[in-house]
């Protein structure tokens, strides 16, 4: 068995993939991207979830990763075993192998065995491999490559079907697991019980998308997801019996012990404190890493308990300061090479940890000595629970983690009640909500102070910040008016820092009237210097009040200060592509109403730039040919290039003239009127005339093509459209196409004639199902005679009970009613194996029924000799089964079964 450092396993582990054809793909964030469903990545597929789902396309249909991965909250959640337990943590690292749509279980499992028994040269004789119970081909290919089939085990859906979480891509799933114990001990009852059988590694075979339901959809594409625990595989690489003993935890141990400047001894008396540091000092330098900040909220909150639990175990072990950051230091050497993000971002890091350590340590000694008082009146007054209530109001009032009250009443003997705390939170927050109003006065004020100070100061003018939006230009040199981060107004903002930043005047477009915000840079670059002072990336730009606009973003390099000079780019492909879309909108909505009514009437719109989503007031769905029309209408308006038009008049002006006010929308004495169409001299009005402060393209030919992709309802008498225009058009015109040549290959004729070949393929199979469906009749009825011969006599009557050779239980049926003609007064009792899975159909003559048997009753019994269940009507009954290899069983009972109901 080769002996590998956790780096070397990573490494090797990539490599061994990367040469059988898959990319190396790196981690993706712990932060999920686009994924409401998921607080934190736990998983290696997480960022391939789209690819599997169909909705999402990559360069390769192969890939390799080692993913950075949290477990502490929801179905996977760790955390309570982190520390005892030998081999659980909230941060690991996934290697996992992927195929989408590519290959399956013969090479997935191919792989695995090579990369284990061959390269790695783990001993065979401690390997078990589980597959999911109805999974014949699985425990196949694994024989076929070498494994035992009494090491070959099957398991329930408890231990072998892999889900990411309640909703998402899941399937069933094979396990490899690694025996630690004497060889002369080991058996196959220990594989999912026994700690001594360690699972290393999971192949998921993804084939179904789980919705909130419950219900199974089929993925476009079946693919393979796996994962292997880098520190699992470690230890076993490493020869030690537990995950801290390995080199991804000892050096960080190390590091503790010698801050503390404790001997072997104290660590081993502390042994699962020093381990739960550990693990969570990972844990924290990685979340910083990816952007999360402690809080109180989401993933914040994740960052902050795990921080705080670190640090609780460091004041017990006997740490009387902050030192979480020193020992994350020792993370970023172990781990850096690897995760460059970490020694890039390396002081912010260290810094946002000792700033928060710093914080709980004074929260800490008030909380401390609050909860010891309260346990010591719990005490005295024979009570062994604390309270919900009493756990909530160390929390908000004190800001003393829930967790750790938990954590330490435990330790102390006492329970606490949880639903309780959680029921006093609720209670909390419904309150908060009937004080937003007061609550977002108080959080404008800051705007409020700050616009009055630049506006006596002359930076700004009496209506604030200078707007450029409508100005045609991209980009300006400006100057950094003021700063807001966490609420308060201050002088500068460093590298790593969230910061929102306003500026005398800006080119960025901020969010309104359903087009989403400008996105860019905002930078100081002196010509004589190579690179930028410093750097902000624009995320986001609002308008918190009339005048001030603020850009949201974060520092990415450098230190930004107030008064500094200034230049601020928009991204302008991205802007395009808004702008498109926002026209776009204005000729949707003009063609609505021309095709389906005026009482057509815009109820929200999203304006991005990859889409533009539409509702709008129509009482019923959009037909097929009514969708074409108005996609037809729309394009026959961008073709003519029209130019778009702006003027500025008086809101009573506009409204007389025709434009369009949407309900609901606030607007000023002064409005901007967009319209196109004027020179249509077959209408009486512009096409379009409508109010609206965005931004525009200066011809409807600008917009490029204009493709419908969805029709659907938002609520009752509210429909939504939604569309791609311009390089999105385009690409999706493309991709139709591509998509129809592949399609027309495959049925060897022109794309032209795609469609009449596929449905003469149509025909040609239902043709050829109703002659395997006669052929199969006939061959059935051949059988019949062989089989009657098999019918034993009971008190006067035929019992028939054979297993025959059926497709489907329709067949299953005929038979019956064949061998029930033939043998007049009987029972049928017929069993056949359909996909893999035992079946049952029974017949009863109406004699025999009067009789008193019933035909359900009997296979409803017979079924449970198989774990199934089943009935039906007193002549027709049928039943399944979950084990094929009792069928026999099931079909022997039947003649005993009716000699005993027999009246």
């Amino acid at each position: 068995m080769k002996r590998l450092s956790t780096n070397e396993i990573r490494q090797f582990y990539l490599d061994f993939f990367a040469t059988r054809g898959h990319q190396i793909v790196p981690s993706s964030s712990l932060v999920p991207a686009n994924d409401p469903t998921l607080l934190l990545t736990n998983a290696g597929m997480v960022q391939f979830k789209d690819v599997f789902l169909g909705v999402e396309q990559r360069s390769y249909k192969r890939a390799v990763t080692a993913q950075k991965c949290m477990r502490v909250s929801g179905k996977h959640n760790d955390l309570e075993n982190v520390g005892p337990s030998p081999r659980h943590h909230t941060f690991f690292e996934m290697l996992g192998n992927f195929s989408f749509g590519d290959y399956f279980k013969k090479e997935a499992i191919r792989f695995a065995w090579d990369l284990l028994l061959n390269k790695l040269e783990l001993p065979l004789e401690r390997l078990w491999f589980s597959v999911y119970m109805d999974d014949d081909e699985s425990e196949q290919l694994w024989a076929e490559v070498g494994a035992p089939r009494e090491r070959i085990l099957r398991f329930g859906k408890k231990d072998n079907w892999w889900a990411m979480g309640e909703t998402g891509p899941c399937g069933p799933n094979s396990e490899i697991h690694y025996y630690w114990g004497d060889l002369a001990k080991q058996t196959a009852a220990g594989v999912n019980k026994n700690d001594e059988y360690l699972e290393i590694w999971n192949l998921v075979f993804m084939q179904y998308d789980q919705k909130p339901d419950g219900s199974l959809t089929p993925l476009p594409a079946p693919g393979v997801d796996t994962g292997a625990g880098l520190e699992r595989l470690a230890s076993i690489l490493q020869g030690t019996d537990n995950n801290y003993d390995t080199d991804a935890f000892m050096p960080i141990m190390q590091r503790i012990q010698a801050l503390l400047g404790a001997s072997d001894a104290h660590r081993r008396q502390h042994l699962y404190r020093y381990r739960a540091i550990a693990d969570h000092s990972r844990s924290c330098t990685f979340l910083v890493a990816d952007g999360v900040l402690p809080g109180n909220e989401g993933r914040s909150y994740v960052l902050r308990m795990i921080l705080r639990r670190a640090a609780r175990f460091g004041k017990l072990i006997g740490f009387e300061q902050p030192f979480l950051a020193r020992v994350a230091e020792t993370v970023i050497d172990e781990m850096g090479g690897h995760y460059t993000e970490l020694r890039q971002q390396r002081d912010f890091i260290l810094q946002t940890i000792h700033d928060e350590e710093e914080r709980f340590h004074r929260t800490l000694s008030t909380g401390l000595n609050l909860l010891d008082d309260l346990m010591g009146r719990l005490q005295s007054q024979g009570r062994r629970t604390i309270s919900g209530s009493e756990a909530f109001h160390l929390w908000d009032t004190y800001g003393f983690p829930v967790d750790l009250t938990r954590d330490i009443a435990q330790e102390r003997g006492f329970d606490l009640d949880e639903a309780g705390f959680r029921a006093a939170l609720n209670e909390q927050k419904e309150r908060s909500r009937a004080s937003v109003v007061e609550k977002s006065a108080l959080d404008l004020s800051v705007y409020g102070e700050l616009l009055g100070n630049l506006q006596r100061q002359g930076i700004v003018g009496e209506n604030g910040v200078r707007h450029l939006i409508y100005e045609n230009v991209a980009e300006t040199d400006t100057t950094v008016a003021g700063l807001v981060m966490d609420g308060q107004i201050v002088e500068e903002a460093h590298a790593g820092s969230e910061v929102e930043v306003v500026l005398s005047e800006t080119p960025f477009y901020a969010e309104s009237g359903g087009q989403v915000s400008d996105t860019g840079e905002i930078y100081y670059w002196p010509a004589d210097m190579e690179r930028p002072v410093w750097s902000v990336q624009v995320l986001d730009t609002r308008r918190r009040i009339p005048g001030l606009i603020i850009h949201i973003g974060r520092v990415t390099s450098g230190t930004v200060t107030v008064g500094d000079p200034a230049h601020a780019v928009i991204d302008t492909e991205r802007r395009w592509d808004i702008m498109r879309n926002h026209t776009g909108t204005h000729v949707l909505h003009a063609v609505l109403r021309e095709r389906l009514g005026t009482h057509v009437h815009q109820a929200g719109s999203l304006v991005a730039p990859d889409r533009l989503r539409f509702d709008f007031t129509h009482p019923q769905p959009v037909s097929k040919a009514e969708l074409a029309d108005i996609e037809h209408r729309s394009n026959e308006i961008v073709l003519a290039n029209y130019p778009v038009n702006t003027r500025w008049t008086s809101y009573e002006r506009a409204v007389a003239e025709g434009a369009m006010a949407l309900f609901g929308e606030k607007y000023g004495d002064e409005v901007r009127v967009v319209s196109f169409g004027e020179e249509d001299t077959e209408a009486d009005r512009p096409i379009s005339m409508e109010l609206c402060g965005g931004t525009h393209v200066e011809s409807t030919a600008e917009i490029g093509g204009f493709r419908i992709v969805s029709e659907s309802s938002v609520s009752s008498g509210v429909r939504r459209v939604e569309v791609v225009t311009g390089r999105l058009a385009e690409q999706l015109v493309e991709e139709r196409l591509a998509l129809l040549d592949r399609t027309a290959a495959i049925l060897r004729t022109r794309p032209e004639a795609a469609d009449q070949a596929a449905q003469q393929l149509q025909e040609q199979n239902q043709q050829l199902q109703r002659e395997l469906a006669r052929l199969r009749q006939q061959l059935a009825q051949q059988d019949t005679q062989s089989l009657i011969d098999r019918a034993i006599s009971v008190d006067g009557f035929s019992v028939l009970s054979v297993q025959v050779g059926a497709n489907d239980v329709e067949t299953m049926r005929q038979m019956s009613d064949w061998f029930r003609d033939r043998l007049g007064s009987s029972v049928v009792v017929l069993g056949a194996l359909i996909n893999a899975k035992p079946m049952l159909v029974a017949a009863v003559t109406s004699d025999l029924i009067d009789r008193g048997l019933h035909a359900g009753n009997l296979v409803r019994d017979a079924a449970k000799l198989m774990g199934g269940s089943g009935g039906g009507r007193p002549n027709m009954a049928q039943a399944g089964g979950k084990d094929a290899g009792k069928l026999a069983e099931a079909l022997e009972s039947v003649p005993g079964w009716v000699q005993q109901n027999l009246k």
